[in-house]
């Protein structure tokens, strides 16, 4: 069972027993947490997913296409450089272009920094609020980094750019446009991307770290119920 599946059935049995006994203390903690928990996960879930009548909601899907465009100027800004691009002309071009190095040695973080200020640029910005605003998403810039690093092998290591890498360095007289070749490359393989497509992968890579949110959500909702009624 997941964290926030989890959380929202926990704060929910405690509102149901507050309603049971009946107490009021209990009442009130499992009303604010099932307040916090749903907040959160709400906010979580309209990050990717469009909801009829929630203005700003499907904020990635709608935004892919700025996705797409920050890989292409990441690969062909850090990765494809003219001096990159001329370490692999004099590796030769007889074996594989072992490309993961110079990958793992990229600075992703400004990509990273580029989704959070695009997310918060969107009409979904004020409502980061409920998750802790764009410091909330930080837990994320590790898995970020890390996946995009992979599918950035997993594009660096395929057939067509290998072969177009090759190419160039096997005719001299065309590596010129060896750069331009591999940006028309990946900007195919790019196009081929559809908003569920990367709705999916950075869900993927960080729905287990948002879980935690909702959690938070669901324990810090509980101590504000728990307050508010040693206080009223």
């Amino acid at each position: 069972m997941n964290k926030s599946l989890a959380t929202n059935l926990i704060a929910i049995l405690v509102l149901l027993a507050g309603y049971a006994l009946p107490d009021d203390v209990v009442k009130t903690i499992g009303l604010f947490a099932v307040s916090g928990a749903i907040t959160n996960w709400l906010a979580i879930y309209m990050l990717f997913e469009k909801v009829p009548g929630l203005y700003g909601s499907g904020v990635i899907p709608l935004h892919f296409d700025e996705f797409r465009h920050g890989i292409r100027d990441l690969m062909m800004h850090q990765f494809f450089t003219e001096e990159n691009i001329n370490r692999f002309v004099s590796s030769g071009a007889d074996n594989k272009i072992d490309l993961k190095p110079v990958i793992q040695s990229m600075d992703l973080s400004p990509t990273f920094d580029g989704l959070i200020k695009t997310i918060e640029a969107s009409s979904f910005g004020s409502m980061l609020a409920m998750i802790g605003g764009s410091q909330g998403l930080g837990v994320l810039r590790e898995p970020f980094i890390n996946q995009m690093k992979q599918s950035l092998e997993t594009i660096a290591d395929s057939e067509q750019v290998q072969h177009a890498i090759k190419s160039g360095i096997a005719n001299p007289q065309g590596q010129e446009s060896l750069r331009q070749r591999i940006a028309d490359i990946i900007e195919q393989r790019l196009d081929e991307l559809t908003p569920s497509m990367v709705k999916e992968i950075i869900q993927n890579m960080i729905r287990k770290h948002l879980g935690w949110l909702v959690v938070w959500g669901g324990v810090f909702g509980g101590l504000i119920g728990y307050i508010s009624t040693l206080t009223g």
